[in-house]
């Protein structure tokens, strides 16, 4: 079991330098592409052409692509991701300060969408074309049509300025609360740990609109696809054969119906999370949120190029290693899956 396991988790690594390698590449020549010139930009608008060119070599722009490609991949081994020169800090510093916010962010996000949307999908799928089921529909289509930013813009306006219940959208504390002591970077739970309540309760409210913003998302696939997980098993044979037994309904949803489509589910699961990760740039951008998403989106607009290609590497391990996660949990799960892998 170790040594099967300790394969498949070989594999996807191994497997995952390709795709890893192309995404360098890609992210390197798109950011090359793009109009705008970082060393008029930082050189500023006052600027002679000879500040700019200073500038420009000072930056590396000077030489050709190949060799700032073939510089750039030498940083990397070193694991250095390069300068931003919007913070004046090393990428990786600013990437592993910021990290925290938008995880914590994209997982208060997930558990939300997971504690409504999987009763949710199973009460539709055991009451068809109820009001529950109508309910279930609608959730799913508006999550899927209504875009993030736009759907955190309403939030705002209807909970922020119409019925005042939440906090102004600037950020993961309110204007008189310092964070908290730093032991995961997650100011939930720092604050717990540290029994700081006040700064909990701050840092909670905080997190509700853009958490719910990024919930309704992640609500609609999860929803949809435990509704329609369990609408096939119900109709299986052997729930058939358990209702016969007279075993308890309960029993019957649980342990044989959402057990069965639990594999499924998990990797809507993993998918879903993929694509948090990514849309949390907008959500970030709407509720000020100090996260790399935010981070990413301000050096591209200054055509910082580090930060963003940074940025695009680091969502891509993390989703390396989130597939890898998945793989592991469904092979638990039914140890078929390991096999087939």
């Amino acid at each position: 079991m170790q040594n099967s396991t300790f394969n498949l988790i070989l594999r996807r690594l191994i497997g995952a330098i390709p795709s890893l390698f192309a995404v360098i590449v890609v992210t390197f020549m798109v950011m090359r592409l793009l109009p705008g010139d970082p060393a008029a930009f930082f050189a500023g608008a006052a600027a002679s052409a000879e500040a700019v060119e200073q500038v420009r070599h000072q930056l590396g722009l000077n030489e050709s692509l190949l060799t700032q490609f073939w510089i750039y991949l030498k940083d990397l081994a070193q694991g250095d991701m390069g300068k931003s020169f919007t913070t004046g800090q090393p990428v990786t510093h600013d990437l592993m300060e910021r990290l925290p916010a938008s995880l914590e962010l994209t997982l208060l996000g997930l558990l939300i969408a997971i504690v409504i949307g999987l009763p949710l999908g199973m009460l539709a799928a055991t009451r068809p074309n109820s009001w529950i089921d109508h309910l279930c529909r609608l959730l799913t289509t508006s999550g899927v049509c209504l875009p993030t930013f736009f759907t955190g813009l309403v939030l705002i306006y209807i909970f922020y300025y119409l019925l005042g219940w939440a906090p102004a959208p600037m950020g993961r504390l309110d204007l008189f609360s310092s964070p908290p002591q730093d032991v995961t970077g997650f100011y939930l739970i720092d604050s717990a740990i540290t029994g700081e309540w006040a700064i909990f309760r701050s840092a909670l409210a905080q997190l509700i609109l853009p958490a719910i913003t990024l919930a309704l998302f992640a609500l609609a696939p999860l929803a949809r696809m435990t509704r329609a997980g369990m609408l096939g098993v119900l109709n299986s044979d052997f729930i058939r054969s358990a209702k016969a037994a007279g075993l308890p309904r309960r029993v019957i949803l649980v342990r044989y119906a959402l057990r069965n489509t639990l594999l499924p589910v998990i990797n809507t699961m993993g998918m879903v999370l993929s694509y948090l990760l990514g849309i949390n740039v907008l959500v970030e951008k709407v509720f000020a949120w100090p996260g790399i998403g935010s981070y990413a989106l301000e050096a591209l607009i200054a055509s910082d190029y580090a930060p963003v290609q940074g940025f695009v590497l680091s969502i891509a391990v993390l989703y390396v290693l989130l597939n890898l996660v998945v793989d592991l949990v469904c092979s638990l799960i039914d140890p078929r899956v390991e096999r087939a892998a």
